[in-house]
């Protein structure tokens, strides 16, 4: 009889993980900086967008949406994205240690990388496999953003290397890792995409944007509602 194997768990066990997770964060951030400045963005911004905000999707997202609707269409796009991290986070609360001040300050640490090899299995984190992982990820996501937006090659570059399809490729590899696990929310995410496809025709593409994800959330909240009463 072979005993079950326990994962690790720990700092250290963070750190191996966060390295793996830090590489490929590394590339993206490096086409997020570069992306940015293509968009007018100065690289300065990018780079404070990275420290402060954490969080690939949400920054793609929101540049890509204030360059085509303003402002206020970028922001609710990265808002939409975002607001995952609202049931990751009341799902986390109960493994971070001290209260709220000090709970809110570890949450920082939930990200989508670590916040999944952290489980515990039985609904709870380890907390240092979460911290170290995250700590590991940040830096590099961080100076990939750096590299990218002061050494941003001109947007005809980018065109003519196909690197301006890294965006909308990252979104579609995220969709359908999300999808494989959720068959019913496949007409959900047709349906938006027509959405999107139509409206871009006579709006800006951040409002567009914003209103093929509004449209989703809106389906996706009701086809939960009637499958789990």
């Amino acid at each position: 009889m072979t005993a079950e194997r326990t994962p690790p768990t720990g700092w250290r066990a963070g750190v191996r993980i966060g390295i793996g997770l830090a590489i490929g964060a590394f590339a993206l951030a490096v086409s997020f900086g570069a992306f940015a400045v293509t968009n007018g963005w100065p690289a300065w911004l990018a780079i404070v967008m990275s420290a402060v905000t954490f969080s690939g999707s949400a920054q793609f997202a929101l540049v890509t949406a204030a360059s085509g609707g303003g402002l206020a269409a970028g922001v609710g796009a990265a808002a939409l994205i975002n607001a995952r991290f609202i049931p990751m986070g009341a799902a986390s609360a109960r493994s971070l240690h001290g209260g709220p001040v000090q709970r809110a300050l570890e949450g920082q640490a939930v990200v989508d990388g670590s916040w999944v090899a952290a489980q515990n299995g039985d609904g709870t984190l380890d907390r240092g496999t979460l911290f170290g992982a995250t700590l590991v990820q940040w830096p590099a996501w961080i100076a990939g953003t750096a590299i990218g937006a002061l050494f941003a090659p001109s947007t005809e570059f980018m065109h003519d290397l196909g690197l301006d399809v890294i965006f909308p490729a990252f979104f579609l590899v995220l969709l359908l890792d999300a999808l494989r696990d959720r068959p019913r929310m496949i007409p959900i995410a047709l349906v938006a995409g027509v959405i999107g496809a139509v409206a871009a025709l006579v709006v800006p593409a951040g409002v567009a944007l914003l209103a093929c994800a509004l449209a989703a959330l809106l389906a996706a909240a009701r086809t939960t509602k009637a499958v789990d009463p």
